[in-house]
């Protein structure tokens, strides 16, 4: 019965690839994770996994461990949640990803809330504009935007995401404003390289679709980054109206088409599904929608 204790352990070296990322994720040192491992492999009388200086695997033995280690592990995660979810008030840690502009914009004012609210919960927010996997980077929650590609994540909508084309009235001084969509092919087109549409735009008018392909000489992977080039008068870019929204009401950029519609999409809290949503997760969850406002959020009225 010692090794039950060992169980987390291995499961996270296995998880995460390697005695340092599981060391980071449990809170402990490199050191107590190996000997751990080295203490349950001489309990059980047999190598559980291979070492090498680059690489670790499981043995024979290691795959039929981790096969009901992982589950009792998570059952365990489970009958911590189900307590959780009787406790009075929410508490614990939340590791939460998001976007760098979304995050930088609306979930920094809004955590400082949040906590005021449910002091019992600390929260770690890492801000970046690549997708990571939740179990690797040991994430309770992440925010993203559109469809999801990991049909084994759930998701809770936050709020819409929506976009508009705009340009500063500088550039437009000096290069006209656009009446048709085909006038875009003339225009310096800055784009977000992380979109799954670079170079081309998609508008949407009376249920008609018009797909526009741009060019343009500004690709930069953040959105704020791009609205600062748009501020500047570079040329014209389609900006999510969480980012454009002040800029729009201030009159320091002009929205552009608005009699069609860019593709809309949806801000989704995605975590990895449980048979119990812990206390501070759902108390996240529902702090967050009634925050950004779900079906018009406050950047948007």
């Amino acid at each position: 019965m010692e090794s039950f204790g060992a169980i987390p352990v291995f499961v996270a070296v296995v998880e995460y690839g390697g005695f340092s990322p599981a060391a980071r994720f449990l809170g402990i040192s490199k050191s107590a994770v190996s000997k751990r491992i080295t203490q349950l492999e001489e309990q059980l009388g047999v190598k559980l996994l291979h070492r090498t200086t680059r690489k670790l695997s499981l043995t024979e033995a290691g795959e039929h461990y981790y096969e009901h280690a992982s589950k009792a592990n998570a059952a365990a995660q489970d009958a911590e949640d189900a307590v959780a979810q009787l406790q009075g008030e929410p508490q614990g840690r939340l590791r939460i990803n998001t976007p760098m502009s979304f995050g930088r914009l609306h979930m920094a004012p809004m955590i400082p809330e949040f906590l005021k609210k449910y002091p019992k919960i600390s929260i770690d927010l890492v801000m970046d504009d690549k997708v990571v996997d939740l179990v690797s980077g040991s994430f309770d929650i992440a925010i993203r935007t559109g469809e999801l590609a990991d049909s084994s994540l759930i998701a809770r909508r936050l709020a819409p995401l929506n976009s508009v084309l705009c340009a500063s009235p500088e550039y437009l001084k000096i290069n006209s404003v656009p009446q048709q969509l085909d006038d875009l092919l003339q225009h310096n087109c800055l784009s977000f390289s992380y979109s799954n549409d670079v170079k081309e735009w998609s508008f949407i008018k009376e249920d008609k679709r018009f797909n526009i392909e741009v060019t343009g000489n500004y690709q930069v992977n953040n959105s704020e980054a791009l609205r600062d080039a748009v501020l500047q008068g570079l040329g014209i870019a389609r900006l999510p109206t969480f980012v454009a929204g002040p800029d729009i009401k201030s009159g320091k950029i002009i929205p552009l088409f608005t009699d069609y519609q860019m593709p809309s999409q949806v801000i989704s809290a995605v975590l990895i599904e449980r048979q119990f949503m812990p206390a501070k997760v759902r108390a996240f969850l529902d702090f967050s929608i009634a925050f950004f406002g779900s079906e018009v959020p406050y950047w948007d009225e």
